[in-house]
């Protein structure tokens, strides 16, 4: 079977098929699942090649609905290339961008147009895109959603970039009554600026510094204003990357009193902790921060739960220096961690550990996050009529992350020298084989997606 070839079926001993798995042939046609069938009812088209994968999970590409590409503007940061490139070699089959660390961002219809053109020709996955909400940019949200984004992203505190500022109340206001009845969605940085708790002046390359300047009440009270906000409006709202356990209950009794609000954790806040990270290692820092082994272990059970919709990798690198590893400086430090080729194997080293199955897998990194951005008709089941977007990965198998092996463009990631299990060993797009056992297809063949509008949607 090439690379870049078209699949026309796919055997193994172990297919995720709604919940259980067992051995099963995916047949595909034209880019869709046509049927998937057991070995006695298969019956040969010579001139159908069947790719076995012998005893290989085959299960629905993971769907990242968190990714910040970064293009165009900041392409020595990462860029579409190699982002979706990272993204193929880890049985990641669509992503959508978020607006912003790209210059323009994503905050207007002529911005998206730029970025679509810049997309176009890059991609080795499926891709969609975020748009912002910034400051006196309502009227650029609805065409915007005709042009087919997936739905909004805004901050409620500095986002690390001048050209995306954060935004006030009166601004949110003005943006849920454009969004009323368009069925988007508006995703939140949920982090609010609070009265400092202590005296700041601590050591800055100890990770305890940082921790302490970034409390679990400044996401509290910002997901008080979510909750309220989307309560009062019945807007769609979605709080990204979650990574204090303590908003929990105001989440759940907001969703209770009918708010249509989900919300994400990370694969950073559920596999490092902050009682782990040494001194100087600014390839840890993010925001929200890495919290302690006692809020890891809240957020698991809230996963198990169901408290927590989906899981995600928000794939935020920069360049080296940007780090300020030299200096180990938490303070000075961007704040960002990539993990997009490895969010399965992450998530599958802590999950299998802890009683989860194959199916919360699918139903936590693919079919949530296909709900989210309104892909769940094309993308994360495996079922007649979906693309075949497949990982085919062996879940018992352990590797080891090195420098080599990693396909992002700036190499520094938190999780080097780390041995994971489960190791991806082909992946495919709509029917095409873009990526085995460390090569690529010659051309990317992803496409973009548009999405069309769709109104009144209903709670996920």
């Amino acid at each position: 079977m090439e690379l870049g070839s078209a699949v026309r079926a796919v055997r193994s001993n172990r297919v995720l098929v709604g919940d259980e798995v067992r051995p099963a042939v995916i047949v595909i046609n034209d880019g869709k699942v046509c049927q998937i069938l057991s070995d006695r009812d298969f019956s040969v088209d010579a001139a159908c090649e069947v790719y076995d994968v012998g005893d290989s999970v085959v299960m629905p590409g993971i769907v990242d609905s968190h990714v910040h590409v970064n293009e165009p503007g900041r392409t020595s940061w990462e860029g579409f290339w190699t982002a979706t490139r990272a993204a193929a070699a880890g049985g990641v089959t669509t992503i959508v961008d978020m607006p912003l660390n790209s210059i323009p961002p994503t905050t207007t219809l002529g911005n998206f147009r730029e970025k679509l053109q810049e997309a176009t020709g890059q991609c080795f996955v499926d891709t969609a895109f975020w748009g912002g909400v910034i400051p006196g940019n309502q009227l650029e949200l609805r065409p915007m959603i005709q042009a087919g984004v997936a739905g909004f992203k805004c901050f409620l505190i500095h986002s690390g970039v001048d050209e995306f500022p954060h935004v006030t109340d009166g601004d949110l206001h003005s943006a849920m009554k454009q969004l009323q009845g368009t069925g988007s969605v508006l995703l939140f940085h949920a982090e609010r600026e609070v009265q400092p708790t202590a005296e700041e002046n601590g050591d800055p390359c100890q990770y305890s510094t940082f921790l302490q300047s970034r409390p679990d009440v400044m996401e509290e009270e910002a997901i008080r204003t979510v909750t309220e906000l989307c309560l009062q409006y019945q807007v769609r709202c979605h709080i990204v990357h979650l990574s204090s356990a303590k908003p929990l209950k105001l989440i759940e009794e907001a969703r209770q009193a009918g708010a249509p609000l989900t919300v994400e954790t990370t694969h950073h806040y559920l596999s490092l902790c902050a009682e782990n990270i040494p001194a100087g290692a600014t390839q840890f820092k993010c925001c929200p921060p890495i919290r302690g082994a006692i809020n890891q272990e809240q957020l698991w059970s809230a996963l198990k739960a169901g408290h927590i919709d989906m899981v995600v990798s928000d794939h935020s690198p920069c360049t080296p220096d940007l780090k300020k590893l030299e200096s180990g400086d938490f303070t000075q430090a961007w704040g960002g961690i990539s993990s997009l080729q490895f969010g399965l194997p992450l998530f599958w080293s802590s999950a299998s550990k802890r009683g989860f199955q194959l199916s919360d897998v699918v139903r936590l990194l693919s079919r949530k996050t296909s709900q989210l951005c309104c892909l769940d008709n094309q993308k994360g089941s495996l079922a007649p009529g979906y693309d075949a977007d497949l990982v085919i990965w062996d879940p018992e198998r352990e590797f080891k992350i090195q420098e080599a092996n990693v396909h992002h463009k700036n190499k520094l990631t938190p999780y080097l020298g780390v041995t994971l299990q489960g190791v991806v060993c082909a992946t495919i797009v709509r029917g095409r084989l873009v990526y085995r056992d460390g090569s690529f297809c010659p051309e990317p063949l992803g496409k973009h997606l548009l999405l069309p509008q769709r109104t009144n949607q209903a709670q996920l």
